[in-house]
């Protein structure tokens, strides 16, 4: 097996490889694609002693009023927008702030030192608001959202070795609780 890391939207097939891992909004709709994954859920943080002197976020409208740190997405070519769902619709905000990193684990050494709003992955940050280190704000705004997916091309015949690591790798969650992408064929 060869695995390739990278954060590039990479054309699996024009690269020739057997197969990728995306998330699922991210999964081109004429590809096969399998659930690897539990859907996923971005938190809202700061450390207490930020919130000491900033009162917490009420709506996310309210993060005009707050440093918040940035994630720089190098392939999109700019700041990430902080996406949020209000009475089922989905909405993205840009926000300000002073400090923006294309590392999460840099923006959540911020948001721990006290400089400001993060916006991270939940289970990048569950075990800090458990420990009392961050408090998260914003909760019922940030929905889940399908989380990571194998694809790989619709073929009459799926190569033995790819079919024995899908069938390895393939999620298998008690209950489902978000929709698989739209369009996207799930097997």
């Amino acid at each position: 097996m060869e695995l390739v890391v990278e954060d590039a939207l990479t054309d699996i097939v024009s690269s020739r490889f057997d197969a990728g891992i995306r998330f699922g909004e991210l999964v081109e709709k004429d590809m096969i694609a399998v659930r690897v994954g539990p859907d996923l859920q971005m938190a809202v943080v700061g450390a207490p002693s930020y919130f000491a002197s900033h009162p917490p976020p009420r709506t996310p409208r309210d993060l005009s009023r707050h440093r918040c740190i940035n994630y720089r997405n190098l392939r999109a070519g700019g700041l990430q927008p902080w996406e949020f769902e209000e009475k089922g619709r989905p909405f993205e905000l840009r926000v300000d702030g002073p400090l923006s990193f294309t590392s999460g684990d840099l923006i959540l050494d911020a948001a721990l030192a006290g400089h400001g709003i993060a916006y991270s992955y939940e289970d990048t940050v569950t075990a800090h608001v458990a420990a009392g280190r961050l408090t998260r704000a914003l909760e019922k705004w940030c929905p889940p959202f399908p989380g990571y997916y194998l694809y790989h091309p619709s073929r009459r015949q799926t190569p033995p070795a790819l079919s024995a690591f899908i069938a390895s790798v393939r999620y298998r969650a008690p209950h489902r609780t978000g929709k698989p992408p739209s369009g996207v064929k799930v097997v």
